[in-house]
């Protein structure tokens, strides 16, 4: 066995261990055997953190938009350089294919990057006028302080992105905790960030990284110094960041779970249809809150359809990190493969495993692609989020059902319509209680556009112009002419 590595908190530029020393094992999902370690901070290494960010606030705050640009510009330039180290780290992390995770997510991540370096010099409030006689009011736009953020262990390093890019891009400090089960990309991307923030010589204290548990995550949010908590998680630990941060009102952002619904309709061309959904609902073993999971078929093409998906699903792959031809990997960690095969071991009588239903080999955490059908609205798999590569096919009869049933679930984040039918199609986006609507497609994602959703999906936008304001706070200036 190798020697295993020793991951560290980053703190004001400095790799250090938890003040009490106490550390979490890290886990291959591969093999289920410990890999790594790191720290599991309490309260002193939050402090810590919370003051580095607190004492760089207020230079970060003051800096021009050009040289925030210039800061993400060169993180992304050196992303960029070192791809493949990084994508080590993230497999390590996660198990996903190596070449989809160099190619799906490399790429995406320096976009986001240069797209918030150029959104950092468009911040703007309305022009300068006079709404009252010897009145003239300005609007200034400005960070809101230090951001306590907390990023998942579906994407680990893409996701640590999209929080501390628009954040520190509008001016704020970050302090960010990776989930407890992939640390090892988050800590890397600090080492990257930190060797730049010295070359430009700027405060080592705008980005800190600390490793822990759900405890460590809770004395962050619950800390007296960050004005804003931001989360990507599940719906419990959103619920949790809620409560904990209206103890002293602070601001939250929180994109949370999703049961994406996939409205098929009777003249969607079935082989098209079950291609992309089969894709963006196994991919990253459905590891995603967005992925094509809960699909609704029109009863006319339903048996065609879940035939043909049924089929397309037993041609996908699982596999280890460097197997070819494998478009996912395993789930995460022990207690995800626990929930997915609970769904499944629970399924009512009704309903027909047409595809997979069990884990894959001894050793891992792998699941096959699987199929389910038969099933009721009101059943537990399609009220609530599996998170696995599950796909269920339930029948409706007509437009008005297929709305009742995809708006029938607590989560409200992303959906897709596939249809020839041009008015159909924008009915139903217009209808359907979701934050995304994609047409004949599922899953594509563009910095340039927003990503959030509704109900107990939560709420705020990341990506986009709008996911950068998040990060803002309007201040209204009057002076007496």
């Amino acid at each position: 066995m190798s020697e295993l590595r020793t991951l560290r908190n980053y703190i004001n530029g400095e790799f250090v261990d938890a003040a009490d020393g106490r550390t979490l094992d890290i886990v291959d999902p591969t093999t289920g055997e410990v890999y790594a370690t790191s720290p599991l901070s309490g309260a002193s290494d939050v402090d810590a953190a919370m003051a580095a960010a607190a004492a760089a606030f207020p230079i970060w705050r003051d800096s021009t938009p050009s040289t925030r640009q210039k800061l993400l510009l060169k993180i992304a330039d050196a992303v960029e350089a070192r791809a493949d180290e990084i994508v080590d780290a993230e497999v390590r992390n996660t198990g996903k294919p190596r070449a989809l995770t160099l190619s799906e997510e490399i790429g995406p991540m320096v976009d986001q990057l240069r797209f918030f370096a150029g959104a950092a010099r468009l911040l703007e409030g309305k022009a300068a006028g006079e709404y009252m006689d010897g009145m003239t009011s300005i609007v200034r736009r400005e960070p809101v302080g230090v951001c306590a953020q907390v990023a998942p262990w579906n994407y680990p390093m893409m996701m640590a992105v999209w929080k501390f890019a628009p954040a520190i891009a509008a001016g704020n400090a970050v302090v960010l905790k990776p989930s407890d089960t992939t640390p090892a990309s988050t800590v890397l991307l600090a080492e990257i960030i930190g060797g730049v923030l010295k070359e430009m010589e700027l405060p080592a204290g705008i980005f800190n990284v600390i490793c822990g548990d759900r405890e460590t995550g809770r004395l962050m949010v619950e800390h007296r110094t960050p004005a804003m908590a931001s989360i990507t998680g599940s719906v419990r630990a959103g619920m949790q960041v809620a409560e904990s941060a209206a103890k002293d009102v602070k601001r939250v952002h929180l994109e949370l779970g999703g049961k994406a619904p996939v409205v098929v309709f009777q003249d969607a061309d079935i082989a098209e249809a079950v291609e992309g959904i089969s894709v963006a609902g196994y991919f990253n073993a459905g590891q995603d809150c967005t992925a094509a999971t809960r699909v609704l078929v029109h009863e006319s093409i339903h048996d065609a359809f879940v035939e043909a998906l049924a089929k397309a699903a037993k041609d996908i792959k699982t596999g280890g990190v460097d197997d070819e031809d494998v478009l996912y990997g395993p789930l995460n960690n022990a207690n995800q493969l626990k929930q997915v095969t609970g769904f499944i071991e629970r399924l009512p009588a009704h309903a027909k495993v047409e595809a997979g239903g069990h884990r894959v080999g001894e050793v891992g955490y792998f699941y096959a692609p699987t199929v389910v059908s038969g099933l009721k609205q009101d059943d537990e798999i399609i009220q609530n989020e599996v998170f696995g590569p599950v796909i269920t096919v339930q029948k409706f009869t007509d437009e008005e059902q297929a709305v009742d049933y995809a708006n029938g679930v607590e989560f409200a984040l992303a959906s897709s319509v596939w249809t020839k039918d041009h008015a159909r199609a924008m009915r139903m986006s217009r209808r359907l209680d979701f934050g995304a609507v994609w047409i004949n497609t599922h899953i594509p994602l563009v910095a340039e556009m927003p990503h959030g959703g509704f109900k107990k999906s939560g709420y705020g936008k990341d990506l986009s112009s709008y996911g950068f304001e998040d990060y803002t706070r309007i201040k209204h200036v009057m002076t007496a002419i």
